[in-house]
C-alpha cells in the first residue's frame, strides 16, 4: 500500500472517530435542561442591550488603556533591562520577574486596597483606576521580554551602520532599531492584547459600578439577578466576537513576518 493511501486512510480514521466524538456528546447531553439554563431567550433580551453598550465597551476601553500604559512602560523596561548601568538592568530585572511571578488577581488586590491600607495613596478613578494601574504593571511586565528580544533581533550591522553615519546611540534606537524591532514582535504584542481582553474580567475584585462593568462582571450579576446561567453564555458569545478576529489577525502577521523573513 502507497504511503499516501495510508495517511487517506489514517485521516479517514481520524474524521471517523472525530464525528463519533461529537455524535456521542450530542445525545448523551440533556438538552432539555442545557436550554433551561443556558438558552433562555427572556433572560437574554434582559441582557441587552447593555451588555453591549456598557459592558463589552468597558471591556474594550479597559483593554486599550492597559495596553498602552503596558506598552509605554515595557519599551523602558525593556532598554533598562539591555541598559549598561548595571543598577538599571538589575531594576528592570527584579520588576519583571515580579510581575511575571504574580497572579494578575493578586496584583490588583494589592493595588486597589493593599496600596491606599499601607501607604495611604489613592490612585485616580478609585478601584477600577486601581486595577487598570494593576494589569498596566502586568502587562508592562510580558511586553518588556517581547521588545527586548525585538530589540536583540534586530541584526548589529543596523546600529553599527547608523552609528557610522553619525547618529548617536538614543537616535539609532529610536530611529533604526525600535522601529524594526516593532516589526518583528507585532504577533506577540497582539497575544498580549487578547490576553488583556480576558484579563480584564478579573476587575470584579476591585468592585464597580453599572457604568464601569466588564463583561464578565455584568453577566455574574446577570445571573444572580435572574437565577439563570443565560448571561454566561452571551459573555462568552461576545468575548469569543471580539477575541477571534484578533488572533485570526496574529495569524495572518506570523505568516507575512514568515515570508518577509
Amino acid at each position: 500500500m502507497r504511503r499516501t493511501t495510508q495517511r487517506r486512510i489514517g485521516r479517514g480514521v481520524l474524521y471517523l472517530v472525530f464525528a463519533a466524538a461529537v455524535v456521542a456528546v450530542v445525545l448523551a447531553a440533556d438538552w432539555e435542561r442545557i436550554k433551561a439554563n443556558f438558552l433562555q431567550p427572556d433572560v437574554a433580551r434582559a441582557q441587552l442591550p447593555e451588555i453591549i453598550t456598557i459592558a463589552a465597551k468597558n471591556t474594550i476601553l479597559f483593554t486599550v488603556i492597559s495596553f498602552s500604559g503596558g506598552l509605554l512602560l515595557g519599551i523602558v523596561l525593556a532598554l533598562m533591562k539591555l541598559s549598561t548601568v548595571t543598577p538599571y538592568r538589575w531594576l528592570a530585572i527584579a520588576y519583571i520577574e515580579l510581575f511575571r511571578g504574580l497572579p494578575a488577581l493578586l496584583t490588583i488586590f494589592a493595588m486597589a486596597y493593599v496600596l491606599p491600607i499601607a501607604f495611604q495613596v489613592h490612585v485616580p478613578g478609585g478601584t477600577i483606576g486601581a486595577g487598570l494601574l494593576a494589569l498596566i504593571l502586568v502587562a508592562a511586565a510580558y511586553m518588556a521580554e517581547s521588545i527586548r528580544a525585538g530589540i536583540q533581533g534586530v541584526p548589529k550591522g543596523q546600529t553599527e551602520a547608523a552609528r557610522s553615519l553619525g547618529m548617536s546611540a538614543g537616535r539609532t534606537m529610536f530611529s533604526v532599531v525600535l522601529p524594526q524591532a516593532f516589526r518583528i514582535v507585532i504577533p506577540p504584542l497582539t497575544n498580549e492584547f487578547v490576553l488583556l481582553i480576558k484579563d480584564t474580567s478579573l476587575l470584579f475584585i476591585a468592585g464597580s459600578t453599572l457604568s464601569n462593568k466588564e463583561i464578565t462582571t455584568f453577566a455574574r450579576d446577570g445571573v444572580i439577578n435572574s437565577n439563570n446561567s443565560t448571561p454566561l453564555v452571551m459573555a462568552a458569545m461576545l468575548y469569543l466576537l471580539i477575541t477571534i478576529p484578533l488572533t485570526r489577525l496574529v495569524a495572518v502577521l506570523e505568516r507575512r513576518l514568515g515570508r518577509s523573513r
